[in-house]
């Protein structure tokens, strides 16, 4: 049964130049006819089920006018929940008290920021425009209303060192808040970055700085790759491979074993035109999946939980026992785990498991 929901508000008031999302920029004549598509959407698709987890991402959806969120807002109304993490992205310059009051009034009880880094340099560089000053201002006023923030920041920026990292996590640290996700640059395709040839720093440094990261934040529980605090529900929905909702322009979402995508193009969106892409997918590649997100956790995968649900005695599967035998998963009675160690070269671990034949196994 479906459990979570991803909504996406793909308008910005400015594009990062590092991003691929689905975004445009903000055109006030867009929003209500956006919004419209959207309850259009949820009403055609929705079946009614509780929901633990609910994300509005972006996108920037702070950029909405207070009236379009409280718009937005009467639309999640219609989806039920039950002891819902309930999580709005926002950028901190473009959210007030105002916004906040709002999303507290309409159950929002998790907000993330994009702060990405604290560096006036890079902040730049990134086509962000925040400063630090404003980050410290506004979050004890967030701070008033919801307490459960997150904050996102990306590292190995080119040019950035060690010591200018470890002021950003200092920063972030002095803020007193519970979570924090990190994220290597990675320059992609058709940004800005990439039009302007920029070139990705060395991976040895890359590493120092996620170790860095690592003993930084050791006070903070680190329980996925990339991720360190309060666990998040909607998070954890992604890594134990379960299905949710994907509502919104560019969004994706995962069905009775059928992963899809929406339409990037507004036009077509705002003409019910919403689903661009399904696959079905083959018993191989749903184990495929459960591995490549289940051993993104630090804690692993619950092998009881795993054969229920697959029908499989993983410790008996070839990759499995190799890579135990190189060292680089570690069972327990419970769990199976990539070895803390290795944790960095996680995706060089998780290609071992790719096109193998599941099948035989059940």
């Amino acid at each position: 049964m479906i459990k979570a929901c991803y909504i996406h508000i793909p308008f910005c008031n400015d594009i990062c130049t590092y991003c691929d999302f689905c975004k445009y920029y903000y055109h006030k004549p867009w929003i209500s006819k956006y919004l419209d598509a959207l309850e259009k959407e949820i009403d055609m698709f929705y079946k009614g089920e509780e929901l633990g987890s609910i994300y509005i991402g972006g996108g920037t959806p702070s950029s909405l006018s207070l009236e379009e969120l409280k718009r937005l807002l009467i639309i999640t109304k219609k989806l039920k929940r039950k002891d819902v993490e309930f999580t709005f992205e926002a950028n901190i310059e473009s959210l007030d008290e105002d916004k906040v009051k709002l999303l507290k009034e309409y159950g929002v009880n998790r907000i993330s920021i994009g702060v990405q880094t604290f560096n006036p340099k890079y902040i730049h560089f990134l086509n962000r425009h925040h400063t630090k000053d404003m980050v410290k201002e506004k979050i004890p006023m967030i701070k008033k209303y919801i307490t459960n923030i997150n904050i996102d920041l990306i590292y190995a920026i080119p040019g950035e060192t060690k010591e200018e990292l470890k002021e950003d996590i200092d920063t972030f640290l002095s803020l007193d808040i519970p979570h924090i996700s990190t994220y290597s640059l990675i320059i992609e395709d058709h940004t800005a970055l990439a039009n302007q040839q920029i070139n990705p720093i060395s991976e040895d440094v890359d590493f120092a700085m996620y170790q860095l990261i690592c003993s930084s934040l050791s006070n903070y529980e680190h329980y996925e790759v990339s991720n360190f605090g309060i666990p998040s529900k909607h998070n954890l929905t992604y890594w134990n491979n379960e299905e949710y909702y994907g509502f919104g322009l560019g969004a994706s979402g995962y069905e009775e074993n059928i992963r899809y995508t929406n339409t990037r193009s507004l036009k077509h969106y705002l003409a019910s035109c919403y689903r661009y892409q399904k696959e079905e997918l083959s018993f191989n590649t749903m184990v495929e999946n459960a591995f490549i997100l289940g051993l993104r956790k630090i804690a692993g995968i619950n092998k009881q939980e795993f054969q229920q649900r697959y029908n499989i005695d993983m410790t008996k599967l070839p990759n499995v026992k190799k890579l135990k035998e190189e060292g680089h998963l570690l069972e327990d009675e419970n769990t199976i785990k990539i070895n803390p160690k290795d944790i960095y070269i996680s995706n060089d671990i998780l290609i071992d498991f790719l096109d193998f034949n599941y099948e035989e196994y059940r």
